[in-house]
């Protein structure tokens, strides 16, 4: 082989005939599973059959935000953690004789009542911006006519974006990215008011020249800047976080036949890369190997868009180098903590993309390919829990349970790169017997993650994109998604997911007439969005 195979640590002498669906093997010790990520704390607990009753306590956050020195909108949130651990006397704080604890402020916003019950690290990534500001006043300069959409940004976009570092670190997406980034960049504050413009526009259904003017005047205020800052080649990590906003913001809005003219996500993130290397940023993220280090942010969010939107492009991730030496040092990168699933897997997806790269390449011969599936699917055993560990998200008192999610979300991720792996095997269709097993087991899983606007089903457009598109019409998968755009209702058609649902329902079209007509082979996605000309990032 050369220098373009696998690295060795998915090497292996297995034989082929490697079963999918067979049930992963736990002993109590692994000596080739990463320990770090996955400390085994379970093996006490069968000595507590009757744990105490946790303490509930409640934590009230207020913010106050003035634009162009304007007090323009007060935040109060209340968040609930549970400890072990009883409150002194006395600890409590005098109520406030202003307000009302049991009424909710204006402008709430739904994820306030994501609370977790488990211990978080509010102090886990390190945010380009520094540590989190003294004072909660955010001063943000805007023209006046563009006021109301910063306002509509605030109040309705930016919930939407990291929901899942929302639940794990909650506010930290508002206070130590978003709003300081709005306050001192500007090319940042250009690209959120057209991401903001684009929400308005698809969600109200305004057809008008004011809207299109207001999208295009943003979106090439934001090209400009990011130009200028390029030429002058200072204010990288400025530039890094706003071209990342103009990639992944888009996720979020829209819909799928938005036709005004943009840049397309990979060409944004071609100079995202180079920003990245210039910022040393995969050596620092290397260096992430004990507690005392923390992941750069916006490294993170560049690893799950690499990782994710490569397989988008069937090519390499920019940075599988990186990613192979964190799965053999077993640290941590982040993506859990900021999207949901596990760093081993989010690993192993970028292997797949490479080996899948590779195929595409016609640089490897379908032995060796056989090869590396087989021991691709043998590292992801290794990532398998032990059993019952799916459980529902929420806890007895409605709190969302941020770790459990976590390891539910992990699990949609696991048997989706398992779909992912298996249609690289040749000759292997929709209606293998192991296909469709996996493709009902990902439909069982998914009914572990909480639906509806509130839920999480937009954070699995990956996942369901995988798995969707090699469904059979008689899959419980197709019926299990129908239902859940029904309980979404009109924001399934909004941003990554509107656009994966537009997808799958032409994949499923062509595929199923191919169907009846007699042919078995797949209708891949990537086709069809060529056929389309769809240029989508779906993640």
């Amino acid at each position: 082989m050369t220098a373009r195979t696998r690295a060795v640590s998915v090497d292996s002498q297995y034989s082929l005939d490697y079963d999918f669906n067979q049930p992963p093997m736990h002993e109590h010790f692994d000596p080739y599973q990463p320990q770090v990520l996955t400390p085994q704390f379970e093996l006490h607990q069968q000595y507590q059959p009757f744990p105490p009753t946790p303490y509930e306590v409640d934590i009230k956050t207020e913010r106050q935000m003035y634009v162009n020195d304007v007090p323009t909108r007060r935040d109060s949130s209340i968040s609930t953690f549970s400890t072990f651990i009883p409150p002194p006397p006395h600890a409590t704080l005098p109520s406030l004789h202003e307000e009302n604890w049991a009424q909710e402020d204006l402008y709430d916003s739904p994820g306030d009542h994501f609370s977790g019950e488990e211990g978080l690290d509010f102090d886990f990534f390190d945010f380009s911006h520094g540590p989190p500001h003294n004072s909660q006043q955010a001063v943000i300069q805007v023209d006046d006519c563009d006021r109301p959409l910063l306002d509509h940004f605030i109040e309705n976009v930016l919930r939407l974006i990291f929901p899942i570092l929302e639940v794990n670190q909650h506010g930290s997406a508002r206070s130590e990215v978003i709003l300081p980034a709005l306050e001192s960049n500007k090319c940042y504050l250009h690209c959120c008011l057209s991401i903001s413009a684009i929400h308005l526009k698809s969600t109200q259904r305004l057809q008008s020249e004011q809207i299109d003017s207001d999208i295009m005047r943003h979106r090439y205020a934001t090209i400009s800047e990011l130009c200028e800052a390029l030429n002058r080649d200072t204010d990288h990590q400025q530039i890094l976080e706003a071209t990342l906003g103009m990639i992944f913001f888009q996720c979020s809005v829209g819909r799928p036949d938005d036709c005004l003219p943009d840049i397309p996500w990979h060409q944004h993130f071609q100079a995202a890369s180079s920003l990245v290397r210039k910022l040393e940023l995969p050596h620092a993220m290397v260096q992430v190997n004990s507690a005392q280090i923390h992941p750069p942010f916006n490294m993170t969010l560049a690893s799950w868009i690499d990782i994710l939107g490569a397989t988008m492009l069937g090519r390499a991730p920019q940075f599988a180098n990186t990613y192979r030496e964190k799965h053999l040092s077993a640290s941590t990168s982040g993506l859990c903590e900021l999207m949901g699933c596990e760093d081993r897997m989010m690993y192993l997806i970028s292997e797949i993309a490479c080996l899948e790269a590779l195929k595409i390449d016609n640089t490897i011969d379908e032995s060796t390919l056989c090869t590396h599936i087989t021991c691709l699917g043998t590292q992801m055993d290794l990532t398998e829990p032990g059993p019952g560990a799916l459980e529902y998200a929420y806890s007895s008192t409605g709190a969302i349970r941020p770790k459990q999610l976590s390891k539910n979300m992990t699990a949609m991720f696991r048997l989706a790169a398992r779909i992912y792996l298996c249609s690289l095997v040749p000759g292997a269709t929709r209606y293998d017997p192991s296909m469709i097993d996996l493709i009902t087991r990902l439909a069982a899983t998914l009914e572990y993650i909480p639906s509806g606007p509130e839920g999480f089903d937009r954070s699995l457009v990956w996942p369901l994109l995988i798995g969707g598109s090699l469904s059979t019409p008689s899959s419980s998968f197709r019926h299990l998604f129908a239902d859940r755009i029904a309980r979404l209702s009109d924001q399934a058609e909004f941003g990554s997911f509107g656009r994966m649902v537009r997808l799958l329902q032409e994949v499923w079209r062509q595929s199923d007439d191919e169907s009846q007509a007699g042919e078995r082979q797949n209708v891949h996605w990537r086709d069809v969005m060529r056929q389309k000309g769809w240029d989508f990032l779906l993640i």
